[in-house]
């Protein structure tokens, strides 16, 4: 079988598979996920053997310290992918709820209704934990996923793919309901962006490189981030210990993924107490900094921030830091260099909190918080099929509703239309 032959018999068979899931009840659902984190706990060493051999595999092929982060399938890692879905059986079942109901003047009575999207194409780079998130997510919310992870993976993938689809079996649902690619040829992702009778939505997760391939070769709808330049803002009337501690976290605690923090801005009037506390912590972790002329007189160690730096992604170890004048200076910045997906604030001033909140307009703002929560698990989505930076149908985080539509049901009584 060619591999436009195989894509194109998943492609069928999860179109026929979707009309069995979408009428799975909550509670034969709910089993399945239940049963899914129970056999991901239980396999764990085997599969951290399989996940071994990528890993291997990966560093042979010299990738960075972000994707072999992003690869491996720590104790921690498990943990999450088994909490994960038993925090989506916790979560209301969309499917099926009426969220709005209305009667017209000539007596039809009018809602919405939310409904499973259908097929969904997940191509994705690196974490095979995304295989376990999506395919629950999906399942949850009555939806049939197809799974193309990176090469990196294809072992951590098929093994976690093959668990999934045991506990289909054993439940009496259809396997094609999860679905992983098995070949590492890159065809196959171009084969499955064709496919827009089989196919409703594909979601892309990986670098920037990966999802702009994807939105250029794709007749597919996409719902995409290409990437997160995120920052965090440390107004005047901020705590220096507050600061100091949500700084280092947004940026060490994990650097190699999209909501950690890439930029740094700095109001003057705090910037003199505020830069050598959080440098310190920084040297200690190893980051790199490169700041602007004003924070470089405060930090003459550092290197020199160039333009690119604003509107750099690093995924890694390394900060751009800017001192402003106000506020405004901090948003306008934003506006110019952000990428829409996660800012924050550290500030003691409601009324800063307020303007921040209501005048940046990227998927995720925080107040007083770490960057590192703009994510499904943590915002109380139970796990996350991905983060959307494109505001029609979803932004930000999606979790079970973005996976669904909404259609309208009318109910008359020998209505016709005059």
């Amino acid at each position: 079988m060619t591999t436009e032959e195989l894509i194109l018999s998943m492609a069928r068979e999860a179109r026929e598979a979707s009309r069995e899931v979408a009428k799975l009840s909550t509670e034969k659902k709910d089993r399945i996920l239940l049963k899914v984190a129970e056999k991901i706990e239980k396999s764990a060493e085997y599969l951290k053997g399989e996940n071994r051999k990528d890993l291997e595999e990966a560093e042979k092929r010299g990738l960075s310290k972000a994707m072999i982060d992003r690869l491996t399938l720590s104790d921690k890692v498990i943990r999450g992918m088994a909490e994960g879905m038993r925090d989506v059986v916790t979560l209301k079942d969309p499917v099926g709820e009426v969220t709005s109901m209305w009667r017209r003047p000539n007596g039809l009575l009018v809602g919405r209704m939310r409904i499973p999207l259908g097929v969904i194409g997940i191509v994705y780079e690196s974490r095979p934990n995304v295989t376990i998130d999506a395919a629950g997510l999906c399942l949850k919310s009555g939806n049939v996923v197809i799974l193309r992870g990176g090469s990196e993976a294809i072992n951590s993938n098929r093994a976690l793919g093959t668990m999934f689809s045991d506990v289909l079996r054993e439940e009496g649902v259809t396997e094609k309901a999860v679905q992983v690619v098995p070949t590492t040829d890159r065809a196959a992702v171009l084969e499955l962006l064709k496919l827009e009778d089989h196919i409703d939505l594909v979601i892309p997760r990986g670098g920037e490189g990966l999802i702009r391939f994807v939105v250029d070769n794709s007749k597919v709808p996409v719902i995409k981030h290409y990437k997160g330049v995120c920052h965090l803002f440390v107004d005047e009337s901020a705590r220096v210990e507050m600061a100091v501690d949500i700084a280092y976290n947004a940026k060490v605690q994990r650097p190699g993924v999209c909501n950690a923090m890439e930029t740094l801005l700095v109001h003057k009037g705090i910037a003199e107490s505020f830069l050598p506390e959080i440098y310190e912590r920084y040297r200690e972790a190893g980051v790199e900094l490169r700041g602007c002329e004003r924070t470089r007189k405060i930090l003459p160690e550092i290197g020199e921030a160039a333009e690119d730096d604003w509107y750099a992604e690093y995924l890694d170890l390394v900060l751009a830091v800017k001192v402003v004048d106000t506020l405004d200076d901090a948003i306008r910045h934003i506006e110019k260099y952000g990428s829409l997906h996660t800012e924050s604030i550290v500030t003691e001033s409601y009324e800063n909190a307020k303007r921040f909140v209501e005048e940046v307009a990227s998927s995720t703002v925080l107040v007083n918080a770490s960057t590192r929560f703009s994510d499904g698990g943590q915002l109380g989505l139970g796990a996350e099929i991905g983060i959307s930076t494109t505001k029609l149908h979803a932004f930000g985080p999606m979790g079970l509703e973005e996976l669904t539509t909404r259609k309208f049901i009318v109910y008359g009584e020998g209505h016709i239309r005059e």
